[in-house]
């Protein structure tokens, strides 16, 4: 086994080269839409420090890391540099979608994450829900779009939801609010983001979402009228027409249509890998008056709680239940992207106020992500196939390997090749002992999800 360990730590080496060329990939893709060569300059040392083991990274801290004698080359990339952000963000989408546009699965998964905020002098802050603290606090959300595939994924789109009392005049000066930025729902920003990405031709067939987007119609016929397929979380209250002029909530179609032992065969449990094993739920369909528009449900095996999700079709694509449950399972990604971002990029750590400053702040953020996320997904095409049990009694091999290099392994790498962090072997030891002891956990996880469907303890 230590034999090994040189071995995995020349490979992880290249990976951090590879990560180290991707961002010079990526920089280089943005020049165009820099006006100034020092800003964009800048922009390569923002993106490096997000990458970085900062714990915060804010203005002082990311200069500091860029060697910089003051913050102030960093607030003026984010405040008043000439520089086109939203060209920026298609720019890092086109990078993302390069890598993982081959998948034979692409989904668009719709979210929003927040960012709690003191004060009402943040663009956007005002006290609402925010899913990162659950529940009601002042802070800012944002809209998101994540573009997954089984092999990878990444945040690719985004627009900041800006309360209407922001929208005047007043506001507009002191939060640095754009003339063209107008009130808009969070599903009118999701479909913004949308119509971005038909214009750039970076659309996936697949779009889903949660019960904010699935509930809105007219995003729904925004995707239907553009050939996108969709299947979006719907609440048991979602209506549906069964019939000429008969529409029926989701939980009433469920007790009609699908419960009580003589529709037990219509339930087909469908397992879906996830990031934690086989995820196994009992799945069934219901088909509407609305020509290739369903009504999805999911089972919980063991607790029977359903959920429930509106899917459309698109004319020309075949139908069949295990792809809806397919891309119904590929929208959690958005979450662990959120998770990524926030925990190692610092998504949440900025302390501007004004709206373009937030704006480019996830921009950059996105694309220090989109590094990392690539490279990931680089490296996983050259992995082994994993080492997992077959049965319940199954038990472990004395090797089980490594897993996938992660984003967050990646960063570690990208630190380590561009730092030149001492002593070197020390944290490659650490890199390649973390992945064979997730590799171990990742087995008797699967193990013990094997043991709980065959109702052994």
């Amino acid at each position: 086994m230590t034999q090994d360990v040189p071995e995995a730590a020349a490979a992880a080496m290249v990976e951090g080269e590879l990560a180290v060329s991707n961002l010079a990939l990526l920089h280089g893709r943005l020049r165009p839409c820099f006006v100034r060569v020092k800003p964009f300059a800048q922009a390569e040392k923002y993106m490096s420090a997000l990458i970085s083991d900062l714990p915060r990274k804010n203005g002082w801290t990311i200069a500091e890391h860029a060697g910089d004698l003051t913050p102030d080359a960093t607030q003026r990339l984010l405040n008043h540099a000439v520089w086109d952000h939203d060209r920026a963000q298609r720019v890092v989408r086109r990078f993302v979608i390069e890598e993982l546009g081959d998948q034979p699965l692409r989904v668009g998964a719709l979210d929003e994450s927040g960012q709690e905020k003191q004060g009402e002098s943040t663009a956007g802050a005002k006290r609402q829900y925010m899913g990162c603290a659950g529940r009601i606090a002042n802070g800012v959300n944002t809209v998101y779009c994540s573009y997954a595939t089984p092999g990878g994924h990444a945040l690719v789109g985004a627009r900041i939801y800006v309360p209407e009392e922001q929208i005047t005049v007043e506001h507009r000066a002191v939060l640095g609010i754009p003339d063209d930025v107008e009130f808009k729902t969070k599903s009118q920003l999701a479909q913004d983001i949308l119509a971005d990405m038909i214009a750039d031709a970076t659309i996936p067939p697949w779009i889903a979402g949660d019960e904010v987007y699935g509930r809105a119609g007219k995003l729904r016929a925004f995707m239907a009228d553009n050939g996108i397929g969709y299947v979006m979380r719907v609440g048991c209250a979602f209506t549906i027409e069964t019939g000429p002029g008969q529409r029926i909530r989701a939980d009433t179609a469920v007790a009609t249509h699908l419960a009580g032992r003589k529709h037990k065969m219509r339930w087909q449990v469908c397992s879906v890998t996830g990031s934690k094993g086989e995820r196994a739920y009992a799945w069934a369909w219901l088909a509407t008056t609305r020509p290739r528009h369903f009504l999805l449900i999911r089972k919980h095996l063991q607790t029977g709680e359903l959920a429930y999700h509106y899917c459309h079709v698109p004319a020309g694509r075949p139908i069949t239940l295990m792809t809806l449950v397919r891309v119904a399972c590929l929208r959690w990604p958005v979450e662990e992207g959120f998770e990524f971002s926030k925990d190692h990029f610092g998504l949440d750590h900025s302390q501007v106020r004004l709206y373009t400053a937030l704006l480019r702040h996830i921009v950059l953020t996105l694309a220090a992500l989109a590094v990392c996320a690539v490279t990931a997904a680089q490296a996983r095409t050259q992995a082994p196939a994993p080492i997992l049990p077959r049965t319940g009694d199954d038990q472990p091999p004395k090797d089980l390997g490594l897993i996938a290099l992660t984003v967050a392994e990646v960063k570690r790498l990208f630190m380590l090749v561009t730092r030149r962090l001492l002593p070197e072997a020390h944290h490659l030891h650490w890199i390649w002992w973390r992945r064979r002891h997730q590799a171990r956990a990742r087995w008797f996880h699967h193990r013990t999800r094997l043991r709980r469907q065959i109702g052994q303890t």
